[in-house]
């Protein structure tokens, strides 16, 4: 069986632990050996995904989809979806929602989907779509590339959130996932604001330098933000926020209630962290 390994940065975990956070209970057949198809919430999804190049999911989309309140209803935009780890969570945890997901490099969106027509997902398939588009288009680029204004309910993101220097890498797939340019999050969340409904709700994941960025580029757009911090350990620095806000509020930011990854100094996942990675609970108390 194939386990599926750590994404963006890995978070600082034991994947081969005896508490895995992903495992498969049965990997469909496999004919391409440049990709490999993997299992997500023990087995109630699979991914198609580049084998030896590129962004690979893991943690960072799971916690992701985390932010999405239980029982959603309604349309999810997952932008930068990569092959779709993080749209594909929802989807399999929220059986009334309906996402699309955006992802600009070709080779991503063949997975995403190859990912959405596996036998195994077809539970799944008729509440995904997939659309190759540049998240950062505006105007009427962004609607021509089919975008349409104030058409979701939620939207969440995995934008390139790392320095050049941290991701000096040959493969430019995976830098282009990677690594954040000047502006970044200015762009996607003025994207995310012009797509999102009214009360649209917007949630990012990102490393704690760059809340302050975040939160400029939300105002005015969305407000009430919610930071959630996540820790590898209960005595460790957070490596990963989690920002929630909603489109014309206008609250305060506040800061949730932390989620820690393991337990001490072991290497098993807390019962919350374990639940929230395999879709069983949701980040935000609601």
């Amino acid at each position: 069986m194939r386990e599926v390994g750590a994404g963006r940065t890995p978070l600082p975990v034991d994947l081969n632990s005896g508490q895995k956070p992903f495992q498969i209970s049965a990997r469909p057949m496999n004919p391409n050996p440049d990709h490999t198809i993997d299992a997500f919430h023990r087995g109630a999804f699979h991914l198609v995904q580049p084998a030896n190049k590129g962004h690979r999911a893991g943690l960072d989309a799971m916690l992701l989809a985390g932010a999405v309140p239980k029982g959603f209803s309604g349309r999810v935009a997952d932008l930068g979806a990569g092959a779709g780890a993080a749209g594909f969570a929802v989807a399999a945890r929220c059986p009334a929602a309906s996402v699309l997901l955006v992802e600009h490099a070709a080779e991503m969106v063949g997975c995403a989907r190859q990912s959405r027509d596996l036998p195994a997902n077809t539970g799944l398939a008729g509440r995904i779509d997939v659309l190759q588009a540049d998240v950062e288009l505006s105007g009427p680029a962004r609607k021509s590339a089919g975008l349409a204004d104030r058409s979701f309910d939620f939207i969440i993101m995995n934008p390139p959130f790392n320095a050049a220097r941290d991701r000096a890498t040959p493969d430019q797939l995976k830098r282009a996932a990677h690594v954040m340019t000047e502006g970044l999050f200015g762009r996607w969340i003025r994207t995310a604001s012009a797509i999102g409904r009214a009360r649209a709700e917007v949630a990012i994941i990102a490393r704690p330098a760059s809340l302050s960025d975040i939160l400029a580029a939300l105002e005015g757009r969305f407000g009430s933000p919610r930071c959630l911090p996540i820790h590898p350990r209960p005595d460790a620095e957070a490596i990963r926020i989690i920002v929630r806000a909603r489109k014309g509020a206008r609250g305060a930011l506040t800061l949730a209630a932390p989620l820690i990854l393991h337990e001490g100094g072991g290497r098993d996942f807390t019962m919350r962290s374990d639940a929230i990675i395999n879709g069983r609970e949701t980040l935000f108390a609601e």
